[in-house]
């Protein structure tokens, strides 16, 4: 009795000793497992490459036909390279017509720009100024100027590339871009704004969208419009109208195609022209699409002065003729007269053609409509998406408005534009449905806009994202600190030791409740004897 008792304090203390030391071993592994999943887990989801802080802005100067528009865009520093994160913040239009009208005298383009220049620098930062990149690209009126007068085009650039050298900024060129590299860099800003090209996985890898289509972009400017989509893969490639575009490793089959002379100005002087060379009286013009009890008089400067009109000049022709337009207000008549700006019979019933003999695959999907065809639209109060029955009621109801009854009708006025409207309409259609046959049922997958959340759907952010090498072809923009595999691999290998842990400190925590429910018996039993 007396040695029991002298022994068991001895054994108990070397039990708990024995038992209590494999439980802290436990316990601290289990501790360190959890915080490296905590840590593995908090580098995967939240690493980025840390350049510099704070923001990063490029300038582009779309000098399109008819005017000159200023955007600038900014997005963070440390994601130079990410995607989604470009935001356009500032816009300006210059004063005055596109720099294409400066071919007599490019010595005054500078004075048009100073005006919105001066806003910009008051937008980016004095410290950033001399790293934000400046890009000028210029359209179809000057493509049509340099045809017309190689010398004058270069001189208006050279004096654009003086001013500009002369500015705070990093200027990188004022360039002349293809009817084709304005479709193509169109369908980016479209896409890309609206989130179609990546998107982020649960592993924040950037990745091609599942399932998500991308959508077609519709362009009309004052010289030249633009179809461009993505036509699949069994479309030929014997067209120059095809190509293979790859995107953050993604390579899409496109069409593009740019008709110059039939943006809406040079395509309305083409129809003010066929109307001057149908009329018998060449001083004094019906035009059905003007409205109603509207006069106007024009030069035939105005109107003969380019290449899209050269060839329905008169044979008389002096730029110096007076020549009126009355207006009629004839719908159902402008709707005629305007189909005849286009070839529809060189396609000869080919289903694979628009119009002027110009190979095009079948329409599919999606369509946005920006630029020309959203002011146009936004002027008869429709938007987004609508049915090509409520375009043409629409039409009609406008069109059959007297001219002294517009300012009514419309959200704003100017004279310039709300005589035009009828004619934007009716050649609207025309190329829509009869050029690139959208039908009643197709119609409404075309949405008319003019941009997404703050940003402008324009050529430009298209253009400064290739030039600044923002989207790469070949590779994902985001790469994570370890692969998905080894990522998975090490989170179930600390998943399962810190299991092993918890499983083994509640085996020893039952061992430790049975020992002491056996030494209480133990106890009582000597305490009874």
């Amino acid at each position: 009795m007396f040695t029991v008792l002298t022994r068991q304090p001895c054994e108990q203390a070397g039990l708990k000793a024995f038992s209590r030391t494999p439980a802290i071993i436990a316990l601290v592994v289990l501790l360190l497992s959890v915080v490296v999943l905590v840590a593995i887990t908090l580098i995967q989801f939240h690493h980025k490459e840390v350049l510099l802080p704070g923001l990063k802005y490029g300038i582009v100067l779309d000098a399109g036909s008819s005017r000159t528009t200023v955007y600038v865009y900014q997005w963070p520093a440390e994601k130079e390279n990410n995607t989604g994160v470009v935001s356009q913040t500032f816009k300006c239009s210059v004063k005055g017509s596109g720099i294409s009208s400066y071919g007599k005298n490019p010595q005054d383009v500078p004075k048009a720009f100073e005006d919105c220049m001066q806003k910009v620098q008051g937008q980016i930062p004095g410290h950033l100024h001399r790293s934000t990149r400046i890009y000028l690209g210029a359209t179809a009126g000057m493509r049509l100027l340099r045809l017309q007068n190689e010398s004058a085009a270069n001189e208006v650039l050279t004096s654009i590339q003086n001013y500009f050298k002369s500015q705070p900024f990093d200027f990188r060129g004022a360039q002349i871009i293809s009817g084709q590299e304005e479709g193509i860099y169109g369908w980016i800003t479209a896409n890309y704004l609206m989130g179609n090209f990546l998107e982020k996985n649960l592993w924040h890898m950037w990745v091609h969208p599942n399932g998500v289509e991308t959508i077609g972009a519709l362009d009309l400017g004052g010289a030249s419009t633009q179809i461009s989509f993505a036509a699949g893969e069994k479309v030929g490639l014997n067209t120059s109208s095809i190509m293979k575009v790859s995107l953050y490793g993604y390579v899409y089959t496109l069409y593009t195609h740019s008709f110059q002379c039939y943006g809406r100005n040079e395509a309305e002087k083409r129809f003010l022209a066929m109307l001057l060379q149908n009329s018998p009286i060449k001083t004094s013009i019906i035009n059905p699409c003007y409205p109603q009890n509207y006069v106007t008089t024009f030069t035939g400067d105005y109107i003969f002065d380019s290449l899209c009109t050269a060839d329905l000049r008169p044979e008389n022709y002096d730029p110096d003729d007076i020549i009126t337009f009355e207006g009629t207000g004839n719908p159902s008549l402008c709707r005629e007269k305007v189909a005849s700006l286009f070839d529809f019979e060189a396609c000869h019933d080919q289903e694979a053609c628009s119009f002027d003999g110009v190979y095009q695959p079948k329409v599919k999907g999606a369509f946005v409509a920006f630029a020309g065809f959203y002011y146009t639209v936004s002027a008869f109060n429709l938007s987004g998406s609508f049915s090509l029955n409520a375009f043409n009621s629409s039409t009609w109801d406008l069109c059959s408005e007297s001219w002294s009854q517009l300012p009514l009708r419309l959200p704003r006025f100017d004279e310039v534009y709300a005589r035009s409207y009828c004619f934007s309409a009716h050649y609207i259609y025309h190329l829509l449905v009869n050029g690139y046959r959208f039908t009643e049922e197709t119609w409404p997958q075309i949405r008319f806009k003019k941009e997404v959340g703050n940003s402008s759907i324009a050529w430009s952010l298209g253009y400064m994202l290739s030039l600044t090498n923002q989207i790469p072809a070949e590779s994902p923009l985001i790469r994570l600190p370890m692969d998905p595999p080894a990522f998975l691999g090490i989170l179930a290998f600390f998943t399962a030791v810190a299991l092993l842990c918890l499983a083994f400190l509640v085996y020893l925590y039952v061992s430790s409740r049975k020992q002491r429910q056996s030494q209480h018996a133990f106890n009582h039993t000597v305490d009874s004897e």
